[in-house]
């Protein structure tokens, strides 16, 4: 017997999923009922009088899953306003696609998407590169980071390898993206691609990011020296020229094993992505460090939430 949206209140998320991802009529029950909850409502005028449009001599539901609104007279189905709307894939490939990014913590590659739903490389990457633009942080209006807040930058890429000029690393800037991250002690994490690592791009970066009332902790980096008055927190730095990773709480540890996970990601599941859309993944990255103390479930309905109100367009799209 299909699953409706009232029985669907009382399943465990574990119980869902796999039914959701095999079956297109446990699929379509599933994202409705992340949406609507018990409560239907129609997506162009709000209005709770719907029903769901249904065959005349089955009695199933319509092939497309309509809905229909007595009050605006409108057409609508689940999909409209959210990152799979004018999606022809089905529900379940989407559903199966959500799971394996919520729950892989180094990422889940298109090919393994193409080969698991068998579908073809370019809807496999078309539906990855949507789920990942609905994990993409609100930035205008998260709560900016606060507190103890570690701050360090890398790069990602591949070839020319690793330079040292005056015991400090250096990378080729021109074949190498340049990462800024920073992370609350015990909470949210922030990354973007930077242009580079001078010391006006570093502060700024900072302070898009990290409340004014924070205390701040990096590297001996150059570029972050005289950031501390911008911070009633003040800033502490940890030298690891000298061989210190922690010196009391000052530390930058918690930063650098996030990058790790980054590298590790692109290296071993994705192990070449350019400086274009290397932004998307750090979506994706960072929406699971931050629902980190969510389970697996509780994560993958985060991101179908998400997912509403978010459209990534084939042309001319900023994201």
């Amino acid at each position: 017997m299909k699953k409706n949206l009232h029985n669907l209140s009382k399943s465990p998320i574990v119980e869902q999923i796999p039914s959701a991802c095999s079956d297109e009529s446990e699929a379509v029950a599933f994202f409705e009922y992340q949406r609507w909850g018990d409560t239907p409502c129609c997506v162009k005028c709000g209005s709770v009088d719907v029903y769901a449009m249904k065959d005349a001599k089955t009695g199933e539901r319509s092939k497309r899953y309509l809905w229909r609104c007595r009050d605006c007279k409108e057409q609508y189905t689940v999909r409209i306003g959210t990152v799979y709307e004018e999606s022809r894939l089905p529900l379940r490939h989407w559903a199966y696609a959500f799971w394996r990014a919520c729950t892989s913590k180094k990422g889940v590659s298109a090919l393994e998407i193409k080969r698991h739903c068998q579908i073809s490389y370019k809807s496999a990457l078309f539906l990855m590169n949507r789920i990942r633009y609905a994990m993409a942080p609100d930035l205008p209006t998260a709560p900016p980071l606060t507190g103890i807040v570690e701050c360090d930058e890398t790069y990602v890429g591949g070839k020319p390898r690793n330079k040292f000029i005056d015991n400090r690393r250096v990378e080729n800037m021109k074949k190498k993206a340049i990462v800024f991250g920073a992370v609350e002690r015990d909470g949210a994490i922030r990354r973007h691609i930077i242009a580079d690592v001078t010391g006006k791009t570093l502060k700024d970066a900072i302070k898009r990011v990290v409340d004014p009332r924070s205390r701040i902790m990096t590297d001996e980096y150059v570029g972050y020296k005289g950031i501390g008055p911008s911070f009633d927190g003040g800033h502490d730095t940890i030298r690891h020229k000298r061989g210190q990773y922690a010196k009391g709480d000052i530390t930058t540890n918690t930063i650098e094993s996030s990058f790790a996970l980054v590298k590790r990601g692109i290296i071993g599941t994705y192990h070449n992505v350019s400086q274009e859309y290397l932004h998307r993944y750090l979506w994706q990255f960072d929406f699971v460090w931050n629902t980190r103390r969510m389970n697996d479930g509780e994560r993958t309905i985060e991101a179908i939430k998400a997912a509403e109100g978010k459209r990534l367009m084939y042309r001319g799209a900023a994201a």
